[in-house]
């Protein structure tokens, strides 16, 4: 039901929004390959949704708690790295979600969560239209997986604009 423009839109915006919001400094970079496999890539998720009438998008990211992984997103702070990485997670989805608004502008996000690796299988049990899995390296050091999981009971095509890996600041307003 989700036709090969929605499906190549959402990984674009998946894509540029994990650019922008997944590294920690401006200019890091995050290279985004999909994946033929839905496997879990790391032993920790953290779970975002997107939802609106006519769709709910699961953003499912996936890490493993080790030392870069740790270095990289919590550095000295004094919590956890599920803690940071869910802030992460959180502006990747809201970079989405600004994107699909100007599609459908009924949208809600949810407040991330976290889950181990074994419950990625149970994402069949919604019956998903497209599922899509990527292999993110950021830094050329820190590896990460990141699934796509589009569910919909009505057809859905759009075309989303090409996307910029540009750093947006938050709500100034842009002129042409």
């Amino acid at each position: 039901m989700i036709g090969e423009h929605a499906k190549d839109s959402f990984e674009r915006i998946f894509t540029s929004a994990a650019r922008m919001r997944l590294v920690v400094q401006e200019g890091q970079s995050c290279e985004a390959v999909r994946r033929a496999d839905d496997e879990a890539q790391g032993e920790h998720l953290v779970i975002l949704t997107i939802a609106s009438m006519q769709f709910r998008l699961l953003l499912v990211l996936h890490f493993d708690d080790d030392e870069r992984t740790r270095r990289y997103y919590v550095g000295d702070a004094a919590r956890t790295l599920t803690e940071c990485f869910m802030e992460y997670g959180n502006l990747c989805c809201g970079a989405m979600n600004q994107q699909l608004v100007e599609h459908f502008p009924d949208l809600g996000m949810s407040t991330p969560y976290a889950l181990e690796s074994g419950c990625l299988p149970y994402l069949r049990e919604l019956q998903p239209d497209y599922v899509q899995s990527f292999a993110l390296t950021l830094n050329d050091d820190v590896r990460l997986g990141a699934t796509l999981c589009v569910c919909t009971q009505t057809p859905l095509d759009f075309v989303a604009a090409a996307t910029t890996d540009a750093h947006d600041s938050a709500g100034e307003l842009e002129f042409f």
